[in-house]
């Protein structure tokens, strides 16, 4: 049996990577999110609590002694040697994670988000990368909170450039849904 094609989403935050991730499941993708699975080890791995409260004490647990994702949050956007700290600490993991669960796929297609995707060099574990992009008014508008998480990333245009799959994600979900259509035809039509 062919391997399935690996497939990576990135993007802006707040353009849309999530709501494209979900029409690729729709489409009958394999998807998994490096967000879930960063939530998953802050909130149930013993080695990651046990490093993060060794580095940050009581004050990013919550009342049952577990991990408050907002505190570490204010933590880690507050200082970027934190956040940089924090990332060593997860991205192995996630990259074990996420290396797991693609072996146990069997359809045609995995895909998987991943924010940090160019910023970390993890594009090279992917056959095809689908970058999601937004007018700055259309993210700041989906973004509970800004901050200056943005900062740290590529520019859109750079990504873009970079990928296989462009979409500006500033109509409606129709319009996504139909651009993920079209990849996912291209994509098992040809196998990769």
């Amino acid at each position: 049996m062919p391997r399935p094609v690996t497939v990576a989403i990135t993007g802006g935050i707040g353009a849309g990577k999530s709501e494209a991730l979900k029409a690729f499941a729709r489409h009958g993708a394999a998807v998994a999110s490096s967000d879930e699975i960063v939530h998953r080890l802050l909130a149930g791995d013993p080695e990651v609590l046990e490093a993060v409260h060794g580095r940050w004490g009581d004050g990013v647990l919550d009342g049952d002694g577990r991990i408050d994702r907002a505190r570490v949050a204010e933590r880690v956007f507050a200082d970027r040697s934190e956040l940089e700290w924090l990332e060593a600490l997860l991205h192995p993991r996630v990259v074990r994670e996420y290396e797991k669960w693609k072996a146990e796929q069997t359809g045609a297609l995995t895909v998987v988000e991943i924010p940090l995707l160019y910023e970390t060099g993890a594009d090279r574990r992917f056959d095809r990368v689908v970058v999601i992009t937004a007018p700055a008014e259309v993210r700041a508008a989906r973004r509970p909170t800004p901050d200056d998480r943005e900062t740290r990333l590529l520019p859109d245009e750079e990504k873009a450039r970079r990928a296989d799959y462009a979409f500006v994600n500033a109509g409606s979900r129709e319009e996504l849904d139909r651009f993920v259509a079209r990849v996912v035809e291209e994509l098992t039509r040809s196998g990769g």
